[in-house]
């Protein structure tokens, strides 16, 4: 997936979406113990003090919170401030669209795009959107650097 820009990660972003908790909806998260998605999502809810809220085609129950089976069955009235996507990069753009025509329903107001997630079209339509964009790294490599 290419574009006419190439998109640079804003530090001061990280750094606001890493250290203020918040309301996370992670797209990828289900109860499999051993995919990245779970690690990292427990990581972030133990140590960073997020809430998460899974997103999944099974919309399994995982830490707690109910799970939806995309960003468009997450009810009314809930609030949602990031979007965390652990998808291929080939699916991640209809994740990002969605994410977009749900922002102000929800109250999104950034995308992170997990390691190895890459896509510049989607980062730039997010963008001109009004949604702070994080791509192509994990809160658990940037955290430290903070």
């Amino acid at each position: 997936m290419t574009g006419t820009t190439t998109h640079t990660n804003d530090p001061a972003l990280i750094r606001q979406l890493l250290a203020t908790p918040a309301t996370w909806a992670v797209v990828g998260l289900s109860t499999h113990t051993g995919r990245t998605a779970h690690g990292v999502s427990r990581w972030m809810k133990e140590r960073l003090g997020h809430r998460i809220v899974p997103v999944h085609p099974l919309a399994e129950n995982v830490f707690g919170e109910d799970g939806h089976a995309s960003l468009s069955d997450i009810p009314d009235g809930e609030h949602i401030d990031v979007v965390d996507c652990f998808v291929n990069s080939r699916r991640v753009g209809g994740i990002v669209d969605e994410a977009i025509a749900n922002a102000e329903r929800l109250g999104i107001t950034a995308l992170w795009l997990q390691l190895g997630v890459i896509d510049e079209d989607a980062a730039q339509r997010a963008t001109d959107a009004g949604l702070g964009v994080v791509m192509d790294t994990c809160p658990k490599i940037e955290y430290p650097r903070l």
